[in-house]
């Protein structure tokens, strides 16, 4: 009688993991993980160089070297719920211009004002989609 028992607890035990590893698989199964795409990727990068370039532009620096990364912004592939239009092309085209407007030295506009005027650009683009990142993105402007 032990001995069936035995057999039963163990069978229990047995039967208990093998559900726990077909609960653990169908859950990882189940969850689609967040990859972003090199457009978000692209625009995050472009964030923190904006950031690091405010900084310089505060202490009294002028920055000099435009980022050639930033041209990527015409060819990153894009989240697969969006597509590229005109609008994004247009307003594209318009920000690498404002951007390296900041990086030139003869220019007689105020570096504040070529800045806040490339991240105002941002801020434009984004309120005609995509206006998640419009707080973030306003935390570059320069007061």
């Amino acid at each position: 009688m032990k001995n069936i028992i035995w057999i039963f607890v163990f069978g229990v035990l047995v039967s208990c993991n093998s559900n726990k590893d077909k609960d653990t698989d169908t859950k990882s199964e189940g969850y689609d993980m967040y990859e972003p795409s090199e457009m978000s990727m692209l625009m995050n990068e472009m964030y923190d160089y904006n950031l690091e370039i405010k900084k310089q532009i505060i202490e009294g620096e002028i920055p000099t070297a435009f980022p050639l990364d930033f041209l990527k912004i015409h060819s990153a592939e894009l989240s697969d719920f969006k597509q590229r239009n005109s609008t994004f092309e247009s307003f594209s085209k318009v920000f690498i211009e404002a951007e390296k407007e900041v990086f030139n030295a003869e220019s007689t506009v105020n570096i504040e004002d070529r800045f806040n005027n490339a991240v105002g650009i941002c801020i434009s683009c984004h309120q005609t989609e995509c206006t998640g990142p419009i707080p973030r993105i306003k935390k570059l402007l320069i007061k």
